[in-house]
């Protein structure tokens, strides 16, 4: 996931999903509950049309590390110390990261993570040992 460290978190856009546009043109796209631990503790935000505004605490921060672990969660640690998690969702598509030059990474239902690149015949799927 090395495509968002070194980028800057340029906005954040609250609604049904929580979009998060970065300097480098990605986005991640965030349609369950997220979890963001800072200095002030932990603090749930879930899209909706009322979400949390502690996204703006790494609004203007710069990633430092984003990966996606074997269960399917999504994080990413900012320099200023807060790190985001999103972790799947059994029934729906959780998170998903989109490049500007194309790159689509999505966490399937279940934690099963599928990465498109530019070209359309290349599809990397990754299945969770179970």
């Amino acid at each position: 996931m090395g495509l968002l460290a070194g980028q800057r978190l340029d906005y954040v856009q609250l609604g049904p999903a929580l979009v998060l546009g970065f300097s480098g043109g990605s986005r991640v796209v965030i349609e369950t509950v997220a979890r963001l631990d800072g200095p002030d503790g932990r603090a749930e935000v879930e899209p909706g049309y009322r979400p949390s505004d502690a996204l703006g605490a790494v609004l203007g921060d710069v990633v430092r590390t984003a990966a996606v672990r074997d269960s399917g969660e999504l994080t990413l640690g900012f320099e200023g110390g807060p790190e985001l998690a999103v972790g799947p969702d059994e029934d729906a598509e959780s998170w998903a990261v989109a490049s500007e030059d194309g790159c689509l990474v999505v966490c399937l239902p279940g934690g099963e993570v599928a990465a498109w690149t530019e070209g359309p015949s290349k599809v990397v799927i990754r299945r969770e040992a179970r």
